[in-house]
């Protein structure tokens, strides 16, 4: 059981990783207790701080001073913005993979969007400072090494300066207008929308501006790095030849029926598209394994960084077994 949670199914529990099977992600926006877990270490105990008086710090090569913000003084220095942004593991889709990868096996329930609220990253920085070398801004949290050993960093990633100054980049306290889960990161994390997860960080103590790219733990080696080209699946690809995860690929999400379900001869069908930090042009589905299609009814997002709901209704040509695909544009 994962306090605060509902429904989610746990892929492991040192570090804690779980997911939301798709049919409790039908909603427009995702409910605290259906955001997927995804950590790297052991999550800092909070219970009963003072939530505004939670500290981070700015540091690094490109800040110009070097300063500590309460989450109080940040609620007062800096106008609130409230968005809803998807949020995605990198490895999302991850048991679909021939030849498996290694990892938390995650089907297609590593993704959520709920509303966030907080303040800009970026106006922050400009309040502290950011000199002309800048090319990396990045986080350190208060979670802990896996192996307890606090002289070790669980996870240190981070974004180009660009994507740190977009206005979807948040420095957020609250998730849907309450506090932010403690699995989700209370009581301050990033919200960076359309990129791995991975460079949100969560319990959120510090941010460095860098002169270079960011190379704390998860940054290096092949961590959250795909081949820069197309390979075969399982060919071995040269360490140099991979690069970092920035836009998640253009994703869609069966979320109505459920697996499983049966129904009349007529169905409705919706769900969910993404792609990252880009715009869906459409959806359609299709019932015959691909060999025809059908358009689907596409909102348009709220706002940037948000996914977009779809449905359409199908009718089936006889009683049998039907899949339901989404394949979005």
């Amino acid at each position: 059981q994962i306090p605060g949670k509902e429904g989610l199914v746990v892929l492991n529990d040192r570090p804690v990783n779980a997911e939301t099977p798709a049919h409790l992600l039908d909603d427009r926006v995702t409910p605290a207790k259906r955001l997927f877990v995804r950590n790297n270490g052991i999550p800092p105990v909070t219970d009963g701080i003072d939530l505004d008086a939670w500290e981070l710090s700015f540091g690094g090569e490109s800040v110009e001073q070097e300063i500590t913000l309460s989450i109080g003084e940040l609620k007062e220095k800096f106008e609130h913005h409230t968005y809803q942004l998807q949020l995605e593991c990198g490895g999302n889709g991850r048991s679909e993979f021939v030849p498996p990868a290694s990892g938390n096996q995650w089907s297609t329930g590593a993704v959520g969007c709920p509303e966030w609220t907080g303040v800009r990253l970026k106006d922050v920085l400009e309040h502290v400072g950011i000199k002309d070398d800048a090319v990396y801004v990045a986080y350190y949290g208060a979670d802990v090494h896996a192996s307890g050993d606090p002289n070790k960093v669980p996870i240190s990633r981070g974004v180009p300066v660009e994507k740190a100054l977009e206005n979807e980049s948040l420095i957020a306290w609250a998730m849907n207008g309450e506090d932010i889960p403690p699995m989700n990161g209370y009581p301050l994390r990033l919200v960076i929308a359309g990129w791995p997860g991975s460079v949100a960080g969560k319990w959120l103590k510090k941010i460095v501006v860098r002169n270079q790219v960011h190379d704390g733990p998860k940054m290096t080696g092949t961590s959250y790095r795909v081949p820069a080209y197309p390979v075969s699946a399982g060919a071995e690809v040269p360490k140099e030849d991979f690069e970092i995860i920035e836009r998640m690929p253009v994703k869609s999400l069966v979320t109505f029926p459920a697996n499983g379900a049966s129904s009349g001869m007529s169905t409705d069908v919706r769900g969910h598209a993404w792609s990252g930090d880009r715009t869906i042009e459409r959806v359609d589905i299709s019932i015959d394994f691909g060999a025809t299609w059908q358009q689907a009814e596409l909102d348009a997002p709220v706002n940037d960084g948000a996914w977009q709901n779809w449905r359409s209704n199908v009718s089936f040509p006889q009683a049998g077994y039907y899949e339901v695909w989404a394949r979005a544009t």
